[in-house]
């Protein structure tokens, strides 16, 4: 994708280019308002009114994109904190020191382990 923009920048900067070196004569008389006249080359007049087209909507779009993820962002945290479980409250007391056990019979009944299996 950004392949694309530095294309399509690239196109609108030689466009810019060419039709300033084929219009740089042509000087435009703008009235500002009664009295008051603004002469001005035609390639000042193209950049003025392409600013005055792309910044309001660069900013629109700057700032609908820093509120969605300011929304994300929120969002994920409120997912973490669902997907991880409560940690168990950590006890003071010692545990038992009692072994458990173990009757004579289940050690019997274990299969002993296999020396074929170890790599």
């Amino acid at each position: 994708m950004q392949i694309v923009r530095t294309i399509v920048w690239v196109a609108l900067l030689i466009a810019f280019v060419a039709l300033t070196v084929l219009n740089w004569d042509i000087t435009l008389a703008m009235r500002i308002w009664p009295g008051m006249v603004w002469d001005t080359r035609l390639p000042a007049i193209l950049v003025v009114s392409f600013l005055i087209g792309l910044v309001p909507m660069w900013l629109v779009h700057r700032g609908s994109k820093w509120r969605l993820q300011r929304r994300i962002s929120g969002l994920e945290t409120a997912a973490r904190s669902v997907a991880v479980p409560p940690q168990p409250p950590v006890s003071t007391t010692p545990p038992l020191a009692q072994e458990p056990f173990v009757s004579d019979e289940r050690l019997e009944a274990a299969p002993e382990p296999r020396d074929d299996l170890r790599p």
